[in-house]
C-alpha cells in the first residue's frame, strides 16, 4: 500500500502541472497561435527526452508514435491552447476532469474492460464536483473554448486507451519522446500554412513556453506514463481530477477569478472522489492492461 501511494504521488505531478497550463497560456503566451503553441510545446520536450534516452522507434512504433503523438500531443495541445486563450483557468481545467470517466467508457467499449464499483463511485463524485465548479462562476464562458476543451478531453482519452492497447516493454522516456516529436512534427506544416510566420516571442512568452514545454509536458507526461506503468488506470484517471483543483485554486489565488460556494463544494467532492476511488481500486479495473503498460 505504501508503494501504491508513492506512485500516486508521482502520477499527481502530471495533472497538477497540466492544471497550471491554462493560466500560463492565457496570461503569458501570444494569442492567436494555437498551432505554433502546440509545436513549441511538443518539439522541445521531445528533443529533451530523446537526448536523455537516445533511442529511436523500432518496427510498429514508427506509425504508432505518429498516431499517438497526433492524439496525445499534437491535436490535443492545439485544442488546449485554444481553450486556454478563450476560457477562464477554472472552467478550462474543470472540463478536462471528465476524462476520468471518459477513459473508463472508452476502455469498456474498445477493450471490453469493465471498471469496478468503487472507481465509478469516485469518478461520479468527481464529475459532480466538476459540474459544481463549472457552474460556480469564474468568468464568462466562451462556447468555442468549451468545444475546444471537450474535444481535447475526448481525443486525449482515446489516445491513452490506444496507448494501453499498444503498450510494450519500451522505456517510458523513449515512447514519450517519440510521441512528442511525432505530435510536434505533425502540427508544424499546418502551423506554417495556417498561421504563417512564427509568433513574436517576448521574454515573458519565452519563459511561458519554457515552463509549458519542460514542466507541464516533458516532466508531466513522464510522470503520467510512469503512473500508468505501476498503477491501474482507474487509479491514475482519478488522480487526474487534481487538474481542475489546480486550475480553480490557481485562478482564484493569482488570476483573482471568482470562487463561489458551489465551487468550494465541488472541490471537496473532487478530492473525496479521488480518495474513495483509491480505496478498493485494483488491477481488475479498467486499467488492468494499463498497469502492465511499460512504455
Amino acid at each position: 500500500m505504501e508503494g501504491k501511494w508513492r506512485w500516486l504521488a508521482v502520477t499527481a505531478i502530471a495533472p497538477i502541472a497540466w492544471g497550471t497550463t491554462y493560466y500560463v497560456t492565457r496570461h503569458a503566451l501570444p494569442a492567436g497561435y494555437p498551432l505554433y503553441g502546440a509545436v513549441l510545446r511538443a518539439l522541445p520536450a521531445g528533443l529533451l527526452l530523446l537526448a536523455l534516452r537516445r533511442e529511436l522507434p523500432r518496427g510498429e512504433w514508427w506509425w504508432r508514435s505518429l498516431v499517438l503523438g497526433a492524439l496525445n500531443m499534437g491535436v490535443f495541445f492545439a485544442l488546449v491552447y485554444v481553450a486556454g486563450q478563450l476560457l477562464p483557468t477554472s472552467v478550462a481545467a474543470t472540463i478536462m476532469a471528465t476524462s476520468s470517466v471518459v477513459m473508463m467508457l472508452f476502455g469498456w467499449l474498445l477493450l471490453n474492460e469493465r471498471p469496478r464499483a468503487m472507481a465509478l463511485l469516485g469518478a461520479g463524485a468527481g464529475v459532480i464536483g466538476v459540474v459544481l465548479m463549472l457552474s460556480g462562476g469564474g468568468g464568462e464562458v466562451n462556447v468555442r473554448g468549451v468545444l475546444a476543451s471537450v474535444a481535447a478531453m475526448i481525443i486525449s482519452s482515446v489516445g491513452f486507451v490506444l496507448t494501453r492497447r499498444w503498450g510494450s516493454g519500451t522505456h517510458v522516456l523513449s515512447t514519450t519522446s517519440w510521441q512528442l516529436l511525432a505530435g510536434g512534427l505533425t502540427v508544424l506544416p499546418f502551423a506554417v500554412l495556417v498561421e504563417g510566420a512564427p509568433p513574436p516571442v517576448s521574454l515573458s512568452a519565452l519563459a511561458g513556453f519554457a515552463y509549458v514545454s519542460v514542466v507541464a509536458t516533458a516532466i508531466a507526461y513522464v510522470a503520467w506514463f510512469t503512473g500508468l506503468k505501476h498503477l491501474p488506470a482507474g487509479s491514475v484517471g482519478l488522480v487526474g481530477l487534481l487538474n481542475p483543483v489546480t486550475g480553480v485554486l490557481l485562478g482564484t489565488v493569482i488570476a483573482h477569478e471568482a470562487l463561489g460556494r458551489g465551487q468550494v463544494a465541488g472541490l471537496v467532492l473532487v478530492l473525496a472522489g479521488i480518495v474513495v476511488g483509491q480505496v478498493r481500486t485494483t488491477a481488475r479495473t479498467l486499467g488492468t492492461g494499463f498497469s502492465r503498460f511499460s512504455s
